[in-house]
């Protein structure tokens, strides 16, 4: 059996029961809760039937399932798993019929999301076809690179917890919180860090597969090109949502990068004012 027969087995249950469980309760977030779970399963279903005895792809494994345990974390502490549905999904259903919504919950939210975690770990099937490659330096490098940005995304995460709780903590006792979104740490350089740390790792997953088969020219790179224009709607979407709640949104734009971190931009005084 091919490990492409079993994903596809995995990606379908999944499909079938995120989909059910959207209809049953109403709730649109239910991708976003095996979001960080199912790629995990992915790369190791790649690992196992090479017999775990291929380094590169045992190591694949290894780094997405430390980016898995990281996520799901982040994604739970912030009750992502106690029935809370992600805020924008409410803000567009209200801009749509409900067979509109409907529709786009069933071909976007649940069957491109759930392909997307498929095509994203589809660098493996490249190592996997390519398993005699030896491992190698340029292995280990890419491996250092994502567990860079896996850092950069935890720091990230923590930053905007941290200033989450002291918000909360502001406005709990009576007192309005300033500034009202986080423009310090990393948020400094970029205005979604986290956003960026998350593309790169799968980039860098992406690298891998490129390096077992000795040439960049891989069409598996879909899945991070495909990632990457799912984070530039999802980023647009959310700072018009951040701006009309937050017009001092504006000038933290024209200073600040939208992902890739970068030192701060002057601005001039007149837009200050």
């Amino acid at each position: 059996m091919s490990p492409l027969v079993v994903i596809a087995v995995i990606v379908g249950l999944v499909c079938a029961l995120t989909w059910v469980a959207s209809l049953l309760t109403g709730d649109n977030s239910w991708v976003d809760r095996i979001w960080s779970i199912v790629p995990v399963a992915y790369l190791w279903v790649f690992a196992g039937f090479a017999g775990l005895r291929d380094a590169r792809l045992d190591l694949m494994a290894v780094l997405v399932t430390l980016w898995g345990a990281r996520l799901t974390f982040n994604f739970a502490r912030k009750g992502g798993y106690s029935g809370a549905e992600d805020y924008r999904w409410p803000v567009l259903r209200s801009r749509m019929t409900d067979w509109q919504f409907q529709l786009f919950n069933l071909f976007f939210i649940v069957i491109y999301q759930n392909i997307l975690l498929v095509l994203i770990t589809l660098p493996a099937l490249t190592a996997f076809q390519h398993r005699g490659t030896p491992f190698g330096v340029l292995d280990g490098l890419v491996a250092a690179v994502f567990i860079a940005f896996l850092v950069g995304e935890t720091i990230a995460d923590q930053q905007q917890w941290r200033f989450q709780g002291w918000k909360k903590a502001q406005m709990a006792a009576g007192r309005a919180p300033s500034p009202r979104f986080l423009q310090s740490g990393l948020f400094r350089y970029s205005r979604h860090p986290n956003f960026f740390f998350e593309q790169a790792q799968w980039w860098a997953l992406f690298l891998f597969g490129a390096i077992a088969a000795g040439s960049l020219a891989q069409w598996t790179v879909l899945g991070a090109l495909l990632l990457t224009v799912l984070f530039i709607g999802s980023t647009a979407f959310t700072e018009r949502i951040t701006l009309g709640r937050y017009p001092e949104y504006a000038h933290y734009q024209a200073r600040t990068s939208a992902v890739v971190p970068w030192p701060p931009r002057p601005v001039p005084k007149a837009a200050r004012a």
